[in-house]
């Protein structure tokens, strides 16, 4: 059986996650949808190229006009799409899916949003659809190995995960690249997150000094630093809450990177309240942005590695055991999508195709909750991700 597919905005994650779906989604077609026709007719371009086959076209798309998105859902009578523009615009279009019966994942990254589109839930499991949002790398990626990671104990406690996307080789000052776009960075970088620590829900502001720590990924990576963001763990703590004595994500680095974007924030330059400077108002954000994104951007063919590490501690066959779970992913020289575009985009993919095949829950579904962890796994190692589980002795 094959499926019908849109793609809402052709940016490089929205392109990652129509080739997955071109090669692993069974899909009958997928239309890119994108304000600029001919940025979403370069991406359907790309896709038909690598998956050798005329299964991508392009429209023009406006996603704030949410009746054209119904219409284009609708006309096209697609099964489920991915959202795959910034995350302020998912809201509206979550009642757009539940309007024109298509189910729809999206990239999140704010966890406050992600639980109003969640509440859906009713609208949605009437509609026939399914509605998960908050896919991606972390959050997304990130929920489903720690759902695969509980699965692996007869009694899972404790669930840690560090997480991030860097240069492979940094470049001094900034150490950093950005491969996605910088209001998802910034949006990661301000507000509170919810932990569970001892069995309790508590909230973690972003560059706490308390929480800073560095870990030793191997000879091959060395050592980076962890710290608080916002968002990471998604709606984990509201799924998980009275099963786990602990749940927690921390941002990973080069290390200075925690310095100099703590001093960032320190300074208001993340905050969205405007200023008045010289006469005129503007968003300390805004002005960040403009200045910072720049210099931070990937540069075409620029390598990039995703690192994301959970330790599980719990119950296996009566001891207390402890796991680690690693997937190391870098940029794909077959492709030419970077490690950030397939662990965000194809954690989508898998999502999204899951729904369209009817193997996702009805209504609005946490991502952690959309298919079962061993499934996830098994669709990380058919796409050739490095996935490795070492458990040792644990602590109770």
């Amino acid at each position: 059986m094959s499926y019908r597919y849109a793609i809402l905005g052709s940016g490089r994650q929205g392109t990652a996650a129509a080739y997955d779906l071109a090669v692993h989604g069974d899909a009958e077609m997928i239309l890119l949808a994108d304000l600029d026709r001919d940025a979403a007719g370069r991406s359907a371009a790309r896709v038909n190229q690598l998956a050798g086959r005329e299964v991508a076209s392009a429209a023009a798309l406006d996603a704030r006009d949410t009746d054209a998105v119904v219409d284009l859902l609708r006309a096209n009578r697609i099964d489920a799409f991915v959202s795959g523009v910034p995350y302020f615009f998912n809201m509206a279009l979550a009642r757009a899916a539940v309007r024109a019966g298509a189910s729809m994942a999206d990239f999140g990254g704010n966890t406050e949003q992600t639980r109003a589109q969640l509440a859906l839930d009713a609208e949605a499991r009437a509609a026939g659809i399914t509605l998960t949002p908050d896919c991606g790398q972390v959050p997304g990626l990130g929920n489903s190995l720690c759902a695969y990671t509980m699965s692996l104990f007869d009694d899972c406690h404790d669930l840690i995960m560090y997480d991030g996307g860097i240069p492979a080789a940094p470049r001094p000052p900034w150490n950093y690249i950005l491969t996605f776009n910088i209001e998802g960075l910034t949006n990661e970088y301000f507000g509170p997150t919810a932990f569970i620590r001892d069995g309790k829900l508590v909230e973690m502001d972003c560059f706490r000094d308390d929480e800073y720590e560095l870990i030793d990924f191997g000879e091959n990576i060395g050592t980076l630093e962890a710290f608080t963001t916002a968002g990471g763990t998604s709606t984990m703590p509201w799924t998980w809450a009275g099963r786990l004595r602990t749940l927690q994500n921390k941002t990973i680095r080069w290390p200075g990177h925690f310095a100099q974007w703590k001093a960032f924030s320190d300074a208001g330059l993340i905050d969205l309240e405007p200023v008045e400077v010289d006469g005129h108002m503007v968003v300390p954000r805004h002005v960040l942005h403009a200045l910072l994104g720049p210099k931070i951007n990937a540069r075409p063919g620029e390598r990039d590695l995703v690192v994301v590490r959970i330790i599980g501690r719990g119950l296996k066959d009566g001891a207390e055991r402890e796991v680690v779970v690693d997937l190391f992913d870098r940029y794909d020289e077959a492709t030419g999508f970077t490690a950030m575009e397939r662990t965000t985009g194809w954690h989508a993919a898998i999502i999204c195709a899951a729904q369209a095949r009817g193997l996702t829950p009805r209504g609005g579904v946490p991502v952690e909750l959309a298919i079962p962890g061993p499934t996830f796994a098994g669709e990380l190692l058919k796409r050739g991700f490095d996935l490795r589980v070492k458990w040792r002795e644990g602590d109770s």
